[in-house]
């Protein structure tokens, strides 16, 4: 079968190439891929950023944003041939620590997790992949087109799970939400307020065109700004930060209603400075309760609830986020720079 593949650490050795098909194992289903999604981490991969060594062996697959319909199912499972899934990225670790031992394994404590297409495991840049049953997700057949946002989508649910677990400390009843950055992460978080009643403000730096309609169709309002100036006499509830700009990351802390919560979803670059008025910051969190933390990946319980609010947004206005989709036999093309909001490879071309 064919597979993108690359050299952990080391550049320029993604490609497009013959592997071995997967042999399922006791409780596993046979999966024909059907897409994939292409983001920053699967970037930072290629550019040897980082990397994690698969198992001994030179060449991992990489790609951790799947969509595929089951060919096999083992005898007793809960999935049938041709139902569509995706597939939870992260395994807990085999020790486990005690986050992993119950089912958290998105907070494991001693990093011994495993990640499928980004730490150890093949990910799912495959034509064929195998999974174990236990962390496969069915989706709606109406999500065949659009279904590979899951992944995605489950880091906003967990963000929204968070906020919701947090803001249960007291009285929880936040009316206005404020995204920053309008990618993916940003856009479905956006979505995901829009179905909790909020009163939506997304901020992003391009200009008007279509981010601003995507989140007009929502509902929400759209600010093409770099900076949270205008929201000073009007602060939210609640700040999601997906852009990891660190100018933004500041000027988030402050700038939330008291009792506010910011969730920082955005991964911030190394090496760069800012000055800030560390007392500013530690005077409005204490004297306002707020709370600032950060989150990233997503277990199983993230995986079920992205699935069923994908299944409950407009199919149309979902498909209107993949802005570009690649075939598998030109996938190098894929993480080429663009203004795209997302890319996404056909793994059955």
């Amino acid at each position: 079968m064919r597979a993108l593949t690359f050299v952990p650490g080391c550049k320029g050795t993604l490609d497009v190439g013959e592997v071995p098909d997967p042999a399922p194992g006791q409780g596993e289903l046979l999966v024909q891929g059907l897409a994939l999604g292409i983001c920053g981490t699967d970037r930072e991969l290629a550019d040897a950023d980082y990397g994690f060594p698969s198992g001994g062996r030179e060449r991992m697959i990489i790609g951790h944003e799947s969509l595929g319909r089951v060919l096999e199912a083992p005898e007793g499972s809960a999935f049938s041939p041709g139902d569509l899934i995706a597939g939870v990225v992260r395994r807990p670790d085999p020790v486990p620590c005690g986050a992993c031992a119950r089912g958290e394994f998105d907070m494991c404590r001693n990093g011994g997790y495993t990640e499928r297409g980004i730490k150890e495991l093949d990910g799912f840049g495959s034509e064929l992949w195998s999974i174990e049953a236990g962390y496969a997700v069915r989706l709606d057949p109406a999500l065949e087109q659009v279904g590979v946002l899951v992944e995605p989508a489950s880091v906003v649910a967990k963000a929204w799970d968070q906020i919701e677990r947090i803001g249960s400390r007291g009285w929880f009843e936040p009316r206005t939400l404020l995204v920053t950055g309008a990618g993916p992460i940003g856009l479905l978080a956006a979505l995901l307020g829009q179905q909790r009643g909020l009163e939506v403000h997304v901020l992003d730096r391009a200009p008007k065109g279509l981010k601003s309609s995507l989140v007009a169709d929502l509902g929400g309002t759209y600010h093409s700004a770099s900076s949270l100036a205008e929201f000073t006499d009007h602060k939210p509830d609640i700040i999601i930060e997906c852009t990891g700009a660190g100018s933004l990351v500041m000027e988030a802390m402050t700038s939330t209603a008291p009792v506010g919560i910011v969730c920082l979803a955005g991964l911030s670059p190394g090496g760069r400075a800012h000055r800030v008025d560390a007392g500013v910051i530690n005077r409005d969190v204490v004297l306002e309760n707020d709370v600032i933390f950060g989150t990233v990946n997503a277990n199983l319980r993230h995986f079920r609830e992205a699935a069923v609010a994908l299944a409950q947004a407009d199919v149309g206005w979902l498909e209107r986020l993949i802005t570009r989709r690649v075939p598998l036999t030109r996938a190098l093309e894929a993480f080429e720079p663009g203004d795209h909001v997302k890319v996404v490879l056909d793994l059955t071309a």
